[in-house]
């Protein structure tokens, strides 16, 4: 019978008894993140980071289809698809066919959709710097670099 790798592997490694979950990049992520998020929903209460992410993407791409959308913002089908659904609710966007393949679903902003996006724009720069603000500037520059290398 083989033993159990994972057993023996506990056994020779000392490092499970010392495993600290604070100390983990998940946990400090996603505690960064919370922060964030909360950051966020203080200057911006009325939109989620997502449905910003939509709104500012449009601002940057013009019309795309909601599949190129998510992917250019990080979201799967199915989030994007229920962003885009809550920001037509709003206005801010219109929903169409493509010209060529009429399966495809195409978004665009709305004229109170691009008059949304920029009046938030320089929130979300404030929030931003305020995310960062415990760090100097050249260890936000660090940090952004170094998450972008591991997103």
């Amino acid at each position: 019978m083989n033993p159990d790798p994972v057993a023996q592997e506990s056994a020779r490694d000392p490092a499970p008894a010392n495993y600290v979950l604070q100390e983990q990049v998940g946990y400090i992520l996603r505690r960064a993140h919370q922060r964030h998020v909360a950051i966020f929903a203080a200057h911006i209460g009325d939109l989620t980071p997502p449905q910003f992410a939509a709104l500012a993407k449009l601002r940057d791409v013009g019309e795309t289809s909601q599949n190129q959308l998510g992917t250019l913002i990080a979201m799967d089908a199915a989030t994007v698809k229920g962003v885009i659904d809550r920001l037509k609710l709003r206005g801010f966007v219109d929903l169409g066919k493509h010209d060529g393949d009429k399966r495809r679903l195409m978004v665009s902003l709305t004229d109170e959709g691009r008059q949304a996006v920029e009046a938030l724009i320089p929130l979300a720069r404030k929030i931003t710097a305020e995310t960062l603000s415990p760090l100097s500037a050249k260890e936000a520059e660090t940090l952004t670099r170094l998450l972008s290398k591991i997103a």
